[in-house]
C-alpha cells in the first residue's frame, strides 16, 4: 500500500511564528493575542505549535460557561458580571459564541456589541466567534481559545454560548462552572423541570427579577431541585444540586451574589470533586483532535488515490479490485445505498491502520 500523505502544519517557519506571537501576548500585547485566537479559530498552520506552548501554561483560569434560552438575558448579564469583575480588580475575558449562516457562514456577533462599553479596557479581552455550525452551542474552537486566555493570565473566562435552547449542554463539558439562566413565565412549570440543560447547571439565574413571577419561578426550582435524588444512579454521575439566584442584570441587582457563588463553586472546580469535569473536558478535547487528524489523513488518502488514478487507463473496477476505495467513491456509494456507512468506515479505518483489523470484519476498539 502506498504511504498516505498527511500534510505538514507544525513545519519550522510555522512553529517560528507561533513561539513570536506566544512570547508577545505572554508579554502583554493584546494585538498578539487576538492573532493567536484567530489562528486558533481558523485553525491555521501556526495554531497547533502556538497551542502546543501554551496548554502546559493554561489550567490556573476558572472558565464559566453561560448558558440558557434565547431571550433571557445572558449577554446582558455577561457585561454585568465584567462590570463587577473589573470592580474588583479582576483581569476577565469572553468567548461570546454568536450563531452563523448556514449558506454564508457569516454571523451577526451581536456579543461584541452589547459589551462594547469595555473595549478600550486592557483588563477585559472579548473574543466573539462564530458557531459555523457547531452543534452543541459552541464553537469548535471554543476550548482552544479558553486554554490561551487561561495561558496568557487571565483569572476568569466567561464563555457565553450561542442560546439555542435545552440541547445546549456542551458548555458543562467544557467550563469549570455553568451558570444556566432562565427568565420568568418563559413556559410552564413542566418546561421548567424539562431533563437537559438544567441538569448540567452549577448555578441557576433567573434573570429580569424585576418582572413579575421571576422569584415564583426562583421557588418553583427551589422545589423541583429539592426532589433531586442525592446518589448517583449505577453507571451515571451524582446529580448536581445548583444554587438558585434571582438577578436583574439591567440594573446589576444581584449580580454581587452570582459572582460570590461562582467563587464559591471555585474551590469545588478545582478539588478531587471537579476531576471528572476536567476527564470530560480533556476526552472532549483529545477527540476533537482525532476527528481533525483522521479527516487530515482521509484528505491526504483521497488526493493520493486521485494522483494513482490519474493516467490510469483501467477501469474503475479494476483499479480498485482488492483494495479499499477512495473516500469519495465510498460516499457515493453510501449516498446511492449501494454500501452501507459502516462498512464505509471500516474501509477508510483499513487503509489508514491495516494492522488494526478485528476478526469477523470490525475494527478492533484497542
Amino acid at each position: 500500500m502506498a504511504e498516505t500523505r498527511v500534510p505538514v502544519v507544525d513545519d519550522a517557519a510555522a512553529a517560528d511564528r507561533a513561539d513570536g506571537l506566544c512570547d508577545a501576548a505572554l508579554a502583554g500585547d493584546r494585538r498578539a493575542l487576538a492573532r493567536l485566537l484567530t489562528a486558533v479559530e481558523n485553525r491555521s498552520s501556526i495554531a497547533e505549535p502556538a497551542l502546543r506552548r501554551l496548554y502546559p501554561l493554561a489550567g490556573r483560569a476558572q472558565l464559566v460557561g453561560i448558558t440558557g434560552p434565547p431571550g433571557a438575558g445572558k449577554s446582558t448579564l455577561v457585561a454585568a458580571l465584567i462590570a463587577e469583575l473589573r470592580r474588583a480588580g479582576r483581569p476577565v475575558a469572553v468567548v461570546a459564541v454568536d450563531p452563523s449562516s448556514p449558506i454564508t457562514g457569516g454571523a451577526v456577533l451581536g456579543d461584541r456589541v452589547r459589551m462594547q462599553a469595555y473595549a478600550s479596557d486592557d483588563g477585559v479581552f472579548i473574543r466573539s466567534m462564530a458557531s459555523r455550525g457547531h452543534a452543541g452551542g459552541l464553537s469548535s474552537a471554543t476550548t482552544a481559545a479558553a486554554a490561551v486566555f487561561d495561558a496568557a493570565g487571565f483569572d476568569i473566562v466567561l464563555i457565553e454560548t450561542v442560546g439555542t435552547g435545552q440541547s445546549e449542554v456542551e458548555v458543562a463539558a467544557t467550563a469549570d462552572t455553568t451558570v444556566v439562566v432562565e427568565a420568568p413565565e418563559m413556559g410552564d412549570e413542566i418546561q421548567a423541570i424539562k431533563a437537559g440543560l438544567l441538569e448540567v447547571a452549577d448555578i441557576i439565574v433567573v434573570n429580569k427579577g424585576d418582572r413579575p413571577g421571576a422569584h415564583r419561578t426562583a421557588g418553583q426550582l427551589h422545589a423541583m431541585l429539592a426532589d433531586t435524588p442525592r446518589e448517583a444512579r449505577p453507571g451515571r454521575p451524582v446529580p448536581k444540586h445548583p444554587e438558585v439566584l434571582v438577578t436583574t442584570a439591567a440594573t446589576g441587582d444581584g449580580v454581587t451574589e452570582l459572582l460570590a457563588a461562582i467563587d464559591r463553586h471555585r474551590s469545588v472546580a478545582h478539588s478531587t470533586e471537579g476531576d471528572s469535569a476536567r476527564l470530560k473536558r480533556a476526552e472532549s478535547q483529545v477527540w476533537s483532535v482525532l476527528v481533525d487528524r483522521l479527516h487530515e489523513r482521509v484528505r491526504a488518502l483521497e488526493d493520493d488515490q486521485t494522483e494513482r488514478v490519474a493516467g490510469d487507463p483501467r477501469t474503475e473496477a479494476e483499479r480498485f479490485e482488492g483494495r479499499p476505495r477512495a473516500a469519495g467513491q465510498l460516499l457515493r456509494s453510501v449516498a446511492a445505498h449501494d454500501l452501507d456507512p459502516y462498512a464505509a468506515a471500516d474501509a477508510i479505518l483499513t487503509e489508514l491502520m491495516p494492522d488494526a483489523r478485528a476478526p469477523g470484519g470490525r475494527i478492533r476498539a484497542g
